[in-house]
Parts: structure tokens; C-alpha cells; sequence
């Protein structure tokens, strides 16, 4: 039903001439004759079947000047839409729908890149990319191999990369455990964390063994955080604790921002807070990034060429090192 209405007109003419009575509050029930206009309006603008009943609600003062709100709710078999608000100017004569936004707010700081795992430029990078992440995503692991080497040589300091999880849970059943147990390596190695993030996107397909079972994605998983943990020299007691009781509180605050901020699918990049999703033609990053460096009065770098996804999977799959006790 929300499509049937968002096509509307910005502003709704009730009636171009004429006179109308007005109370000298406008609070409160339409009058019968204001509501039968109001919804004949909808009906046509929106070619709404006869079958939907329409249920106008009172007015209540709005935050613009010169019209109140007013509430719109369709319903048909039972069945009832979300209420949609519209705006009713005092007078009676317009109706209005739009959508308000908060532009209060620097967009670069509504995601917060705070205590995550980095690559490339310091905290103060004149550029931030916020990804949200799910490491069984073949889509993510494409970005991962082509687009972020791509960018890091382009920009080198200029550009600060971060990834927040995102598992879809739903079709990716060990996509969950690999968020938890990398996390759990973050906390000690932000360089181990990157490593095993590099390995398990390039060898995605392999996490699974050849059994291909959410078990052997389990084992392999907490394998692979274990033997980076050693090579980074962290305290294996906490890792292994970590890793035994996959506490997911952490991912779930992580899909909670991504859900707030309108992510519904991976990769997802926020570029200085601006929103992107999808698998993206590296020229376009790159002129999103170059725009945002100019806002920030930055020059732009010259372009480079962009790395085969053969060799960024090459530098990217090589497993985790063994330390030389193992």
C-alpha cells in the first residue's frame, strides 16, 4: 500500500477556491465533510480499489508551520497498513506527504568506526569506509580481493578502512561463528584479525571440507583463529575461552547499527557516512572517494591500476603462519 501513496503529488490540493469554516483551534476529529474530501483524494491519487476502507485520524499539531498532522491508516479483509502521516494545512486546503530527514549530524560520524580493526589511514583519514561485513558471502569476498587492495594503493593514508559484521544468519549458517571467533582475535591482534579475515574470504568455499557440513565450518574456523592467535603471540587461555563461548552479544550490537542504519544486504559501504550496497565498479568507489576527498580539501590522488583478482587472491590466501613451536 505504501507504494500506492508515495507516487502522490509533494503537495495535495484539497480545493483551489472556496470557503471553509474553521474553528479557532484545529486539533481534533475532522469534520465529516474535510475527511470525505481528504479521502477522495488519496482514492484517486492513488487508484486505491474500493475494497480498502480508509481510516483518517485526528489532527495534532506537527513541527511545521501552517499545517497539522494527520494520521492515514488502508485496510481490506482485516488487514491494516502502518499508518502513514500526511500533513493538513490549518486552513484545510492542502494536503501534503513528505519524508523529513536529520541533517544535524556530520553523516562521516553517524557510523561508528570506534574500536574496530583498521587498515590503511590513521583515525583522523580525511575518508572512512565503514563495511558491513559477512564472511561467507561470496559478493563480500569479491569486494575484499578486488576493491579494498585497489583502494589502499590508490589512497595509502588518505582512506581508513573498517569492517563492522553483518552475518545473514538466515542463509549463511556458519557466517555467525567465523564474526564471533574473529572478534575474539580483534580484542588481542588487530593484525591477526585482518589476517584470518583475508583468509577466510579468499578460501570461503573451502571452510566447509569437503564434507561440506556447519560442523566442519566450526572446526576449521576456530582452527584458523587458534593458530593465528599463537603466530600473534596473545594470551591463548582468553582466546580459547573466547572462542568456547561464542558469545555473539558483539555481533548482534554490530547487525543491530547495520539494521538501524538500513543495511539489508552485504557488502555495505558507508564512505564518509554515504551508503552503498551491493557489488560496486571499482571507477565508481573511486569517484565517490574522490568526491568526498575534494568536501574534505584534499586533492585526490592520480588513479593507479587496479589489481587482478588473481593476484589480490594470491596475497590475500595465503593461511595464517605457524609459529615454530607448532
Amino acid at each position: 500500500m505504501a507504494r500506492l501513496v508515495r507516487p502522490f503529488l509533494f503537495v495535495l490540493l484539497l480545493a483551489a477556491t472556496g470557503c471553509h469554516a474553521q474553528s479557532s483551534s484545529t486539533e481534533g476529529k475532522l469534520s465529516p465533510d474535510l475527511a470525505r474530501r481528504v479521502e477522495i483524494m488519496l482514492r484517486s491519487k492513488a487508484n486505491l480499489p474500493p475494497y480498502y476502507d480508509v481510516l483518517i485520524g485526528p489532527r495534532a499539531k506537527s513541527t511545521v508551520p501552517g499545517f497539522d498532522e494527520i494520521t492515514v491508516t488502508f485496510s481490506s479483509d482485516g488487514k491494516a497498513t502502518r499508518p502513514m502521516t500526511f500533513l493538513l494545512s490549518t486552513d484545510g486546503k492542502t494536503l501534503a506527504q513528505f519524508n523529513k530527514f536529520d541533517i544535524s549530524k556530520d553523516p562521516k560520524e553517524m557510523v561508528s568506526a570506534d574500536g574496530r580493526p583498521a587498515r590503511g589511514g590513521p583515525e583522523n583519514a580525511p575518508v572512512v569506509i565503514v563495511g558491513f561485513d559477512d564472511l561467507e558471502c561470496p559478493f563480500c569476498a569479491k569486494m575484499h580481493a578486488q576493491i579494498f587492495p585497489a583502494l589502499q594503493a590508490r589512497y595509502k593514508d588518505q582512506v581508513r578502512i573498517v569492517y563492522r559484521d553483518f552475518p545473514l544468519v538466515e542463509i549463511h549458517p556458519w557466517a555467525m561463528r567465523a564474526a564471533i571467533d574473529i572478534n575474539c582475535l580483534a580484542a588481542q591482534s588487530h593484525d591477526g584479525y585482518w589476517n584470518v579475515v583475508d583468509y577466510i574470504h579468499a578460501h570461503s568455499s573451502e571452510i566447509g571440507g569437503s564434507e561440506k557440513t556447519v560442523a566442519k565450518a566450526n572446526e576449521t574456523l576456530d582452527t584458523l583463529t587458534r593458530e593465528e592467535g599463537k603466530r600473534q603471540k596473545v594470551n591463548m587461555t582468553m582466546l580459547n575461552a573466547c572462542i568456547e563461548k561464542q558469545d555473539d552479544s558483539v555481533v548482534r550490537a554490530s547487525m543491530k547499527i547495520g539494521s538501524d542504519l538500513g543495511v539489508e544486504a552485504t557488502p555495505a559501504l558507508f564512505i564518509n557516512g554515504e551508503r552503498f550496497e551491493g557489488a560496486l565498479p571499482i571507477e565508481y568507489v573511486y569517484r565517490v572517494i574522490d568526491n568526498a576527498l575534494v568536501a574534505a580539501g584534499k586533492t585526490p590522488p592520480p588513479p593507479v591500476p587496479v589489481p587482478s583478482p588473481d593476484a589480490s587472491a594470491t596475497t590475500a590466501g595465503q593461511p595464517p603462519a605457524r609459529t615454530s613451536s607448532e
